[in-house]
């Protein structure tokens, strides 16, 4: 059975392993799809190491510009690109064939977004922020986890780093409430 490329279908393709998925490599030219231009944190996705890392650095980028009009506007914008993200991420899996490829990095991108909400504004703030979030990112603590593996298309790419943007927040708010 084939399907066109915007077909919502169950599925965003088959689940494969980390390995098989960074194997399916995209090609530069995908990113004159919009869908893929976003999902693939306009070509930050496509870092041969750690695209997720850099994915994270433009969410980080974003968050500061954006932050420059305020924390409601900052809380909207994150709103948004989450929302929104379970969308983009969702079809650019669909398009690409492959659930959750490594070089869709949007939800790095709406997650560093999130936590910068609650980041001090300072530049060790910033610092860490990125850095508590790629941790509960790449190690998946209990329940982002069982959330990455049990729910699929683009809420389940999404899902997973918005608990782990949600997981670093707190940890930077008893920091920011304890010194």
């Amino acid at each position: 059975m084939t399907t066109s490329p915007d077909d919502p279908g169950p599925s965003a393709g088959p689940r494969l392993t980390r390995v098989e998925r960074a194997r399916t490599r995209i090609p530069a030219t995908a990113l004159r799809d919009p869908v893929h231009l976003l999902a693939l944190g306009f070509g930050s996705g496509l870092a041969p190491v750690a695209p997720g890392t850099f994915g994270s650095l433009v969410g980080l980028a974003l968050a500061l510009v954006v932050l420059q009009a305020g924390w409601w506007i900052a809380a909207v914008a994150a709103l948004f690109a989450s929302v929104a993200g379970v969308w983009i991420c969702g079809a650019s899996a669909r398009r690409l064939g492959v659930h959750d490829h490594p070089a869709i990095v949007w939800d790095e991108i709406a997650g560093m977004m999130l936590v910068m909400l609650a980041a001090p504004t300072t530049w060790w703030g910033a610092a860490l922020a990125f850095a508590l979030f790629r941790l509960f990112d790449v190690w998946k603590p209990w329940p982002i986890r069982e959330v990455d593996h049990g729910i699929s298309g683009g809420a389940g790419i999404m899902l997973d780093d918005i608990l782990a943007a949600l997981m670093a927040a707190a940890v930077l708010l008893l920091i920011r409430r304890y010194t």
